[in-house]
């Protein structure tokens, strides 16, 4: 094993339709588990596993099939500046597919109709606040009608009553399209709000230390640490 090893030998699933967090303490290795799920990191050793097709040996043309299965919020949004909203979100479009320019912008018009924000289609990003950036970026993953949504990071930079306004539409998302959301967070109360299942990974033993329903590993695991970040309890 390598001295630069964040994570090493683990083994999970997600399962269709569910919230699915990652979570756990700072440089624990969660970013970087998402960077392996999304492509952009080939992993050393193992496999990735989308719908069952394997991204880890697929050829170029089959991984970019897997990948357009695929949406990516990025922890800031990663919105173009020079774009308006409307123009963020069909980028995808016009990219991967040869639709006409008329259905590009009907389709970007009901993705940002889903995040509640048909309105602003002309607005540039410097004209709106953080959370209805982070509802634009959540509106372009879904550009392409992917089965899996990776959020990284959702609520980072947001006041209370904002990040419980997006923890409300990811779960309306998942509920009204049947999306699987895999998101990246250390942010308890969204973990409480929108988690069907978490693994928590532990920097210390470069592992996955819990798996499980959040309240359930707050109030029986066995781990001290595990109980100790789900009640914020200082260690003694």
């Amino acid at each position: 094993m390598s001295g630069d090893t964040i994570i090493d030998d683990i083994s999970f699933e997600v399962y269709e339709g569910e919230i699915f967090v990652i979570l756990g303490g700072s440089g624990c290795g969660k970013s970087t588990l998402l960077k392996h799920m999304i492509g952009l990191i080939p992993p050393a050793k193992g496999e990735i596993l989308i719908n069952e097709e394997n991204l880890s040996t697929a050829d170029e043309k089959k991984r970019q099939e897997i990948l357009n299965t695929l949406g990516v919020m990025y922890q800031m949004g990663a919105l173009f500046g020079s774009l308006n909203l409307m123009q963020n979100v069909s980028l995808p479009l016009k990219e991967f597919t040869d639709f006409s320019d008329e259905a590009i912008e009907k389709i970007s018009y009901m993705k940002l109709q889903m995040v509640g924000l048909e309105k602003y289609t002309e607005h540039m990003p410097s004209e709106i606040s953080g959370g209805m950036k982070k509802r634009v970026a959540i509106a372009r993953a879904m550009a392409l009608d992917p089965k899996i949504l990776f959020l990284d990071e959702p609520s980072a930079g947001l006041d209370p009553i904002t990040s419980a306004e997006l923890d409300h539409l990811i779960k309306k998302l998942s509920k009204n399209f049947g999306i699987t959301f895999v998101v990246v967070t250390h942010e308890l109360e969204s973990i409480y709000s929108i988690a069907d299942r978490v693994i928590m990974l532990d920097k210390r033993v470069k592992k996955i230390v819990a798996e499980g329903i959040p309240s359930f590993l707050r109030d029986n695991s066995e781990n001290p640490w595990v109980r100790q970040f789900f009640k914020r309890e200082i260690s003694k």
